[in-house]
């Protein structure tokens, strides 16, 4: 990797350029991985730029560094963070945390009411999944959209997928419920009461 700056941003239209990269791109990586995932088009690519559903990496230059998008499903009730890519020669350099973050954020800005899942088989993701507080799933906890997993048909281990009947996977789901953040943060604010009403008793 050089040393250009590298700006995190919302995709917008004029971002269509970078298209056929990041498909080149994200398909190359799979197959270097021996791991399966969705084909996206060039075409979906930009859809999703268009619509303000896309985050994108680019260093001073204007060169492509990374991209990852967000979808909605059941009437905005799910969210998925999907796609993430980062070009081989910015690798490492925490520039997928940064997108991770910011399509991340970007989804709970727009939906905040919205459950966010992922479905990855890739350590590194999991990872990041979990220090934004998304927690393992079953399939049967994320969106049961079927336009959702239509999308899965196109990767190599679909077939696994309708053996198992949609349960399960290679890949694995997370979740992350604003419900669940409410709860963790209302535990918290009771032990906190707890303890200075604990201290208050004790002076």
């Amino acid at each position: 990797m050089n040393n250009s700056i590298i700006f995190v941003r919302v995709a917008t239209s004029a971002d269509a350029k970078y298209a056929d990269e990041i498909v080149t791109e994200t398909q190359s990586s799979a197959l270097l991985r021996g791991s399966g995932i969705a084909k996206r088009t060039p075409a979906s690519v930009v859809e999703k730029m268009n619509a303000g559903k896309a985050v994108i990496a680019v260093t001073a230059a204007g060169e492509w560094v990374g991209f990852s998008y967000f979808e909605s499903w059941q009437k905005n009730t799910f969210i998925s963070n999907s796609g993430l890519i980062v070009a081989p020669k910015f690798r490492n350099a925490g520039v997928a945390k940064s997108i991770k973050n910011r399509i991340f954020s970007l989804s709970r800005r727009l939906y905040p009411e919205a459950k966010i899942f992922s479905i990855t088989s890739g350590a590194a993701i999991m990872k990041m999944n979990s220090q934004l507080g998304f927690e393992p799933v079953t399939f049967a906890q994320i969106t049961q959209d079927t336009a959702f997993w239509e999308g899965c048909k196109s990767c190599v281990n679909y077939a696994i997928l309708e053996s198992k009947n949609k349960s399960n996977c290679l890949c694995t789901a997370m979740l992350f419920s604003p419900e669940h953040i409410d709860q963790i943060i209302a535990s918290a604010e009771n032990t906190l009461q707890l303890k200075q009403n604990l201290n208050l008793k004790s002076i």
